[in-house]
């Protein structure tokens, strides 16, 4: 089966509708959304109702940081992110916030764990920068594979049985092979707000026959997505950033 995974939406609605139609027409056969359906974008209500969509029609769907902050507090966020959680808040309606609320923290499905920020403690929000930071995710679990999102950056680490950890920036549209023996922590970048220096938003394939991994790119129209966030009144960075990818 082809998985698409998909994380850091964050009510980029543009962003979003390019992912989906690329990965529609690559194949994917199920889909997988690792949080952060809102915040920062300008569109929470499109992207939540269409998440529920999928998740009746088999999707997966666990909850990131800005989606718990919808339904309890943004106090620990910068100032920005803060600003487009009290907006979002008075955007959805009973439903949509009680879908956010109700998100588990994790799914296992098989051999695979899917999570927001890192499986040792996800409840923390903590950020995967380096080797160190996916051993604890790793060493948490016996998953072959976990996915998990959150640092809007793409990136593949493994760990052997010895414990010896590696990593790399996958290239886009190179398939890479997730051996069995090792450990895997596939790290997804954002689809409504790349921070890797490229706009173009990012999800991934993973061939679930194969066990390899394809990190995507869908192009989309930023502008569009930029204008929605300043005509609603959010931070202007929120808009400028999205050009930058950054």
């Amino acid at each position: 089966m082809l998985l698409a995974v998909f994380s850091d939406i964050h009510g980029n609605r543009q962003a979003f509708e390019a992912c989906l139609k690329v990965a529609r027409a690559r194949g994917a056969e199920r889909f997988i959304l690792l949080g952060d359906f809102v915040g920062y974008g300008a569109d929470p209500e499109w992207v939540v109702d269409t998440a529920m969509e999928l998740v009746a029609q088999g999707a997966v769907a666990v909850r990131g940081n800005h989606d718990q902050a919808v339904n309890s507090s943004a106090e620990t966020m910068n100032a920005e992110a803060q600003v487009a959680i009290e907006w979002t808040r008075g955007r959805l309606d009973a439903a949509q916030r009680r879908f956010l609320a109700e998100l588990p923290m994790l799914v296992e499905d098989g051999d695979r764990l899917f999570v927001h920020s890192e499986a040792s403690s996800p409840r923390s929000w903590h950020y995967v920068r380096s080797t160190a930071d996916a051993a604890k995710s790793l060493i948490a679990t016996p998953a072959h594979v976990t996915f998990c999102g959150h640092i809007h950056r793409p990136a593949i680490y493994s760990m052997s049985v010895t414990a010896k950890m590696s990593g790399l920036v996958p290239k886009t549209d190179v398939s890479v092979p997730l051996l069995r023996g090792r450990q895997w922590l596939a790290v997804l970048g954002s689809v409504g707000q790349p921070r890797d220096s490229d706009p173009s938003a990012a999800f991934a394939l993973f061939d679930t026959v194969s066990c390899q991994i394809t990190y995507c790119r869908a192009p989309y129209d930023v502008e569009t997505a930029a204008n929605r966030i300043r005509e609603n009144g959010l931070p202007h960075w929120l808009a400028d950033r999205l050009s930058q990818g950054r």
